[in-house]
């Protein structure tokens, strides 16, 4: 009898193993999603899409384990379209990701295996920027992404990257310099960035390990350093090199990026050597009023600053403020180098000339609050968009009928299209009251300027059409629609949105900001920024919409004027009617507290102490207690109080009443990227787990 009982015991053991399977569960839903947003192709032999297949345990082509955990996906040449799907996350032990020439196009997913070492991207017609979340994978030692369509500039997101022994960017569609960032690739041999529109120097490649090096065919300039010209392999073709020897640095300048000399300047005595008597007084000199004007404007900062500011040490609060002393450290550093670097050069022109303008200052150095930004009208580039005709987009939305009505705003009605091909577009009707006096010519510039905008987060605009005096703006869909459906319609539109989603759209729409503010050239205004502009795609990434629409159209402030009741508009919007920089981050920060609240910014159903979202909820930011009670209720309690600390600190910077107190949009990025970096390191709470990947 006792042989019965081992036998029934040892399959109630063996049972469990059978039907979870060898995989972990996290690496089995995730190639699973994988699966079907690849379209479950039948070549994927093997795989599944069932969170419960078993990968590690089966025979799944291109998957490799170590034990019950993903550590390879090989899946080269299978033309493969789709996209990866959004749990790449969730594969912590995956080491090898390989999906090269496949048919994946439009963007390189924002999320990836955080501890992937060798990422292979390569020939896949993507043709979107290139993903900040590249600078979170610190055990990257291998990164293509060539032959593809990758546009824009390259971000500075390479700090910490330094395990990289191979980067491959060649075959694009790259602009603009080299980033500063790239000096910090201490490890890598090889570097392909031929083919390309990349401009300015390769100064910052001067010192790197370099074996192999390839800039060919792109728009360089400037000299080749002479420590390039040792290396193995160099091709340097094609571009505006200038020849002969580099000219030394100007006098009491610091040297340029790769210039092996010593900083200080020697005489041309073979027995001295040095600064003389007369340029370390001006040293000394120059060092004491820069620092006194430095004290003075901290001083004055300080002074003014009201009380709600983060800065503030408030010991009643259990949790460390994040942008506190982050912020002012940033500064403290920031400030400190830009007088190293220019104490030489002050010392000995301060007298002569007003002092250079610093590039790399901060936004909120400058009185941008009284400076709008102006557009200079200049020649119309060409136009990356296709012209339609308004008899095709008639067709497409039902001769603009109300059933395919999918939004109206102060500048146009939007309606959804469907063309003969089956693609699904979204139409934007301008207002004729809008453009009362334009010509086509305006029209055209304006669509000119609108289509040179490229983000991840931006939504991108496809075409356009301008016949029979209508203005009419074709842009990509999005059938989640917009952030402010999910947050303010009822509960049956759809699930809520998971705290970590949210922090996901803050992010993103934040760097899409930053790009217009930061790294778009001129800088543009959004005016008109509101989570009704704020659209959704299918993995619930935020594609900020309106882009460069309201700062091109001539009378788009008085047209918006008509909105400042909504709780949007910056307090000095309200008096005077001018929108700037400032102005989008107070409303930045007013969406903000929409994902934080679930409230909208103005609700006069509401008792009048609630009514303005703003008013209601600033003196309360700083509350543990009242903090929680002013949380989403379709949260369900399911949050990192942490987390949500550190959220408010960053809202309480944006909607300063006061233009100069606001962070610029790359310092709102910067603390929102250490807020998810906590959050990622810190344990989850399950309800996180559930929410999906950050």
């Amino acid at each position: 009898m006792w042989q019965v009982w081992v036998l029934v015991l040892s399959i109630s053991v063996w049972s469990p193993a059978c039907v979870n399977g060898k995989t972990r569960p996290e690496d089995a839903s995730a190639i699973a999603v994988m699966y079907s947003n690849l379209n479950s192709p039948p070549q994927l032999t093997g795989w599944s899409s069932s969170s419960g297949g078993d990968p590690c345990g089966q025979s799944w082509r291109g998957v490799s384990c170590s034990g019950s955990a993903v550590t390879e996906i090989k899946l080269s040449g299978l033309g493969l379209t789709g996209s990866m799907g959004y749990q790449l996350t969730s594969l912590t032990s995956l080491t090898i990701l390989d999906m090269s020439n496949n048919n994946l196009g439009n963007q390189i997913p924002y999320q990836l295996p955080p501890n992937v070492q060798q990422l292979n991207l390569a020939g896949n017609s993507f043709n979107d920027a290139i993903p900040y979340s590249i600078s979170q994978l610190t055990s990257l030692n291998y990164l293509n992404i060539s032959h593809n369509q990758i546009q824009g500039q390259v971000g500075d997101m390479f700090g910490k990257l330094s395990a990289i022994t191979t980067l491959d960017f060649s075959f694009n569609e790259l602009t603009g310099n080299l980033p500063t960032s790239f000096s910090s690739l201490s490890g890598v041999t090889t570097m392909y960035l031929q083919n390309n529109q990349f401009t300015g120097p390769i100064n910052v490649l001067a010192n790197l390990p370099l074996q192999n090096l390839n800039v060919a065919n792109n728009q360089f300039s400037g000299w080749i350093p002479n420590q390039l010209k040792n290396i193995n392999i160099l091709q340097t073709g094609g571009n505006s090199w200038n020849y002969g020897p580099a000219p030394p640095p100007p006098p009491y300048t610091s040297p340029p990026s790769g210039y092996t000399n010593q900083n200080k300047p020697s005489t041309s005595n073979g027995n001295t050597s040095g600064i003389g008597g007369g340029g370390v007084a001006g040293i000394v000199i120059s060092i004491l009023v820069v620092g006194a004007i430095v004290a003075f404007f901290l001083m004055k900062r300080r002074s003014r600053r009201p009380a709600s500011d983060v800065e503030k040490v408030d010991t009643d609060r259990p949790f460390t403020p994040l942008v506190s002393s982050e912020f002012k450290e940033e500064k403290s550093i920031q400030t400190s180098s830009v007088i190293n670097a220019k104490t030489l050069e002050t010392s000995a022109l301060m007298n002569l000339s007003p002092p250079p303008i610093d590039r790399h200052k901060s936004f909120d150095e400058h009185d941008l609050s009284k400076n709008p930004v102006v557009v200079k009208k200049a020649k119309t580039a060409p136009i990356n968009a296709t012209m339609y005709s308004i008899a095709d987009l008639q067709m497409a939305t039902g001769s603009f009928n109300v059933e395919n009505l999918i939004g109206e705003g102060s500048i146009g009605r939007v309606y959804r299209a469907q063309l003969d091909d089956g693609k699904v577009l979204a139409v934007k009707k301008i207002d004729s009251s809008v453009l009362p006096s334009q010509s086509s010519e305006d029209f055209i510039e304006l669509v000119s300027n609108i289509s040179r905008l490229h983000h991840l987060n931006v939504t991108e605009l496809v075409g356009y059409c301008s016949e029979h005096g209508q203005h009419l703006l074709v842009y990509e869909f999005h059938r989640n629609g917009s952030l402010h459906d999910f947050l303010h319609l009822s509960d049956e539109y759809g699930k809520p949105l998971t705290w970590n989603t949210r922090v996901k759209i803050a992010l993103g729409t934040a760097r899409a900001l930053e790009y217009l503010h930061e790294v778009s050239s001129p800088s543009v205004v959004h005016k008109n920024f509101n989570s009704a502009n704020i659209l959704l795609d299918v993995e619930l990434n935020p594609r900020l919409s309106d882009c460069g629409l309201a700062n091109f159209i001539p009378n788009a402030d008085q047209v918006l004027n008509h909105n400042m009741g909504s709780g949007y508009s910056a307090p000095e919007v309200a008096l005077a009617g001018q929108y700037t920089i400032k102005s989008d981050i107070y409303s930045f920060g007013v969406v903000m507290l929409e994902l934080l609240t679930g409230r909208k910014p103005f609700d006069s159903l509401r008792p009048r102490s609630e009514q303005s979202l703003v008013r209601w909820a600033t003196p309360q930011l700083h509350d543990i207690d009242a903090l929680a009670e002013m949380v989403d209720p379709a949260l369900k309690g399911q949050y990192p109080a942490q987390s949500l600390s550190r959220f408010a600190d960053v809202v309480v910077l944006c909607v300063q009443p006061e233009p100069e107190f606001r962070p610029p949009m790359s310092e709102v990025v910067q603390a929102l990227v250490r807020l998810v970096q906590r959050a990622n390191m810190s344990k989850r709470t399950t309800a996180d787990e559930q929410g999906g990947s950050w």
